[in-house]
């Protein structure tokens, strides 16, 4: 028990357990629950299973962000995964987003749009999935889905995709989320215009850095109209080369990005993904390279990407990120926060699970830490 007592103590001055004011809201630690695609939303509608998953890993203080949660039904690609376009889509939401608040945790829709990481299966009467480009994605990743060739989107068309994203924050907020997150990273639509690999355009979407990123800013400007920029966080992946997505100056696409996120006084957070994710193995080489983004950006900043205990304290206690987003861990470990508060050992991950569609096994199965065990779980800090 003294053991028990000197690790409750101590948890006072762990970093990553300190309390933060994201906005207006008030965190008790700053362990985040990243967005986690799991494929168990059957037929595209959250199932009273996710109310189990997401509020095993809610706590009091905390912040979870959603899976990828598509804004129309031109924006799906993969099996199984939440919507919020519909009605349906909502009322299912609202158990979900209830339970998690029951817990007092704080809770975040992501808003996703696959783009052009899709097939026609996915796609309404079997349509071409739509994108920047019609460059069809040639290098193949870990979802086993053979990707169609997309059709590039016609200038006019653009307004309403705009419009979905805006319809689809209000109807985040309807389900009682307390904000969205608009997914502009790893490769999906808003990240296939930014970048120019998969940005061949000549039109105003389409060249420059500022017109790559004018679909991705129409966005950000119609969600923030919609609901208010202290609801509105955004992730970014500016070094990210998944699915033959990439930009040959990473830097000046985030600085670019900083600014425009800047321009709405309160815009609630920046999440954005450390380089050494990326596939090429140069980038692999560079640990912490978000700083310059952490200064310009004026609201919370968010790092991601394979971050364990030790090193999301170090970042936290240096200023480079005000919280941690954790993704393989929180997901095979619900307790993540009370472990790093106890220093305990990890659940280990069984990635063949992670996209399977089972309600229970690889998603609510995960032990959580015995209270009569804390004794022997806690080892040296």
């Amino acid at each position: 028990m003294v053991q028990v007592q000197a690790a409750a103590e101590e948890a006072a001055v762990i970093p990553l357990l300190t309390p933060y004011m994201i906005g207006q809201l008030k965190l008790s630690h700053r362990v985040v629950l990243a967005p986690l695609t799991r494929n168990r939303s059957y037929g595209h509608v959250p199932q009273p299973h996710a109310a189990v998953y997401y509020s095993q890993r809610a706590t009091r203080g905390g912040l979870l962000i959603s899976e990828a949660t598509g804004v129309s039904a031109t924006g799906e690609g993969y099996p199984e995964i939440p919507g919020v376009w519909t009605q349906q889509q909502v009322e299912a939401w609202k158990p979900i987003v209830g339970a998690v608040h029951r817990k007092g945790a704080l809770f975040f829709c992501q808003l996703g749009h696959v783009g052009r990481a899709s097939s026609n299966d996915y796609q309404p009467n079997g349509q071409a999935p739509i994108s920047s480009t019609d460059m069809q994605i040639t290098t193949p990743d870990d979802s086993g889905i053979l990707y169609s060739k997309p059709r590039r989107l016609r200038t006019d068309e653009i307004p309403q995709i705009v419009d979905d994203f805006r319809r689809a924050a209000r109807n985040a907020i309807k389900a009682g989320f307390d904000g969205v997150e608009l997914h502009g990273a790893h490769g999906f639509l808003l990240d296939q215009f930014m970048k120019a690999s998969t940005n061949d355009r000549t039109d105003l979407y389409g060249g420059s850095l500022e017109n790559r990123c004018r679909f991705a800013v129409e966005v950000i400007d119609a969600v923030v109209a919609e609901v208010g920029a202290h609801r509105v966080g955004i992730r970014l992946s500016p070094y990210m080369d998944f699915m033959d997505c990439f930009d040959s100056n990473p830097e000046a696409l985030a600085s670019y990005m900083m600014q425009q996120l800047n321009r709405h006084p309160g815009f609630l957070y920046c999440h954005m993904v450390e380089p050494r994710m990326a596939i090429v193995e140069g980038r692999r080489k560079i640990t912490h390279g978000l700083l310059p983004f952490r200064k310009q950006f004026n609201g919370t900043f968010i790092a991601a990407g394979g971050y364990d205990r030790k090193e999301g304290n170090k970042v936290v206690a240096d200023g480079y990120a005000d919280l941690v987003a954790y993704g393989r861990l929180f997901l095979a470990n619900p307790d993540l926060p009370r472990r790093f508060e106890l220093n305990a050992p990890l659940n280990k991950y069984d990635r063949s699970t992670f996209y399977t569609q089972d309600p229970i096994i690889g998603y609510t199965d995960y032990p959580f830490i015995e209270e009569k065990d804390e004794d022997s779980a806690i080892t040296d800090a």
